[in-house]
């Protein structure tokens, strides 16, 4: 016993400086965290996306949603706008709308992302321009959550081949000097089922965007990876903006902020605290393909649904799945369910009450969170 005492009294200085270093690491750790946020969250004005780059702002995607929002804010910051879309109509009334409201140039390019020979008209229409900034917002998903097999017109890939032309060959055929903004999605952060190609497409996106930063930060251009969750548009049919699925001028203005202060970033404080949510759940909890396999039986409805978390605000939130039939006449199937995903908001005086907010932009943080506590 006395030995064992000696030998436990020789250690206990030894340890105490252990731990000792330890909390002072983690403390630091968490300092740097709680700085590094104030300084991107409060501090940052994206002083970076200014005239100077370049006289002239490209935008893809820019008739409506975010993509509208990001010509609207640089043209409030002073640059002139060349705007393309697929509709002249919409692109001449956005230039109207920028030229009448912020008094700067438009120019405009009608072409069609889907298809993979318009780069040489862009390219003309761009030549001889000052770029400072790129803004690749154009993108498409599903009408509604699918299975693979089951994606409509697989057997002629039509709507694969449009989906990687406009999410994927147009990022990387349009490029420019100064600041590149390329919009992925957060549903390319992980693997989300029912939504399988469109959430590779964004997370080739946002690999290649973070390749290229490290390429040719050097060069003093910056590539920033954009990964919004939901934000109230057209693409999502989100109707109604609440904290977690802000308007696109909300998250426009928030997002170009962290320019030049972050390479990849959610762009909106509320989905950076989602991802660290998210995060935390599947590094404690389980692993990550087994929330997946959880989040599939939810959908097929052979799982209960989850009860809701905990009220922190005055909102509780949970998932639910309606299921629809619809007839197809393809030579793989005749028939077929689509599990349509919608995010309601239930509030605590009124908990049979929800909305009818379709999601089909990515699946929403708070679905991966309520699928990792039953598999925790």
């Amino acid at each position: 016993d006395s030995s064992i005492g000696q030998s436990v009294g020789k250690a206990h200085e030894p340890l105490f400086w252990v731990g000792a270093c330890t909390v002072a690491c983690v403390l630091l750790w968490l300092l740097y965290r709680l700085l590094s946020g104030f300084r991107i969250w409060v501090l940052g004005n994206g002083s970076l996306l200014t005239p100077r780059l370049g006289k002239w702002a490209v935008v893809t995607g820019a008739t409506d949603g975010i993509g509208k929002s990001y010509a609207e804010e640089l043209a409030r910051r002073g640059f002139a706008l060349m705007l393309i879309s697929r509709s002249q109509d919409k692109l001449d009334d956005v230039a109207k709308l920028l030229e009448e409201q912020y008094k700067v140039e438009t120019k405009t390019i009608a072409v069609d992302f889907g298809k993979a020979d318009i780069y040489g008209t862009i390219e003309e229409g761009l030549s001889g321009l000052e770029i400072g900034v790129l803004v690749n917002n154009v993108g498409v998903s599903y009408p509604y959550p699918e299975y693979y097999l089951h994606i409509p017109n697989l057997d002629n890939v039509s709507f694969i081949t449009n989906m990687i032309n406009v999410n994927m060959t147009s990022v990387c055929q349009v490029r420019s000097k100064g600041v590149i903004l390329n919009i992925s999605s957060a549903s390319g952060m992980y693997p989300v089922p029912l939504l399988t190609v469109y959430s590779a497409t964004k997370a080739f996106v946002d690999f290649f965007s973070r390749g290229l930063q490290e390429e040719y930060r050097r060069q003093g251009i910056i590539v920033q990876s954009v990964l919004p969750f939901f934000v109230a548009t057209k693409m999502t049919r989100i109707r109604k903006p609440t904290l977690d699925k802000p308007t696109p001028d909300r998250y426009v203005q928030a997002e170009v902020t962290t320019v030049g202060l972050q390479s990849q970033t959610n762009g909106y404080f509320p989905h950076a605290v989602m991802v660290t949510i998210l995060l935390q759940y599947t590094h404690t909890h389980t692993h990550t393909a087994k929330p997946v396999q959880q989040l599939v039986l939810l959908l097929e409805n052979q799982l209960p649904l989850p009860p809701p978390l905990p009220s922190i605000t005055s909102t509780w939130y949970c998932i639910y799945t309606s299921r629809t039939h619809t007839a197809t006449t393809t030579s793989t199937y005749n028939s077929t369910s689509a599990n349509q995903m919608h995010v309601a908001a239930i509030t605590v005086s009124l908990p049979s009450q929800r909305c009818s907010s379709p999601s089909c932009c990515g699946v929403c943080v708070y679905l991966f969170v309520f699928v990792c506590s039953r598999a925790g």
